[in-house]
């Protein structure tokens, strides 16, 4: 499965970002369990992340981003790329 990569920046005050993060694991957990070998995580200067995950296509990674609850509450703005592996 092709890897895709959804780097993502904060637009909303902390407490409120805050307020979905545990909703946001849950989801991820949920995508690890379904297979999509998911991994989230931040950078260390505030404001911003990024979701790693496996999906089928563009159209299917695209519908696992939409359905992220940072995205679904307009936590953040975000880029959705395919990666391509070079080296493993």
């Amino acid at each position: 499965m092709p890897w895709f990569v959804k780097i993502e920046q904060g637009i909303v005050d902390k407490p409120i970002f805050d307020r979905y993060v545990p909703a946001h694991k849950a989801y991820v957990e949920d995508l690890i369990a379904k297979g999509h070998h998911a991994k989230t995580g931040y950078w260390q200067r505030r404001g911003g992340g990024m979701l790693l995950f496996e999906a089928e296509s563009m159209e299917e990674a695209q519908q696992i981003v939409a359905e992220d609850p940072l995205v679904k509450h307009g936590c953040v703005k975000y880029d959705l790329y395919q990666w391509c592996i070079v080296v493993e």
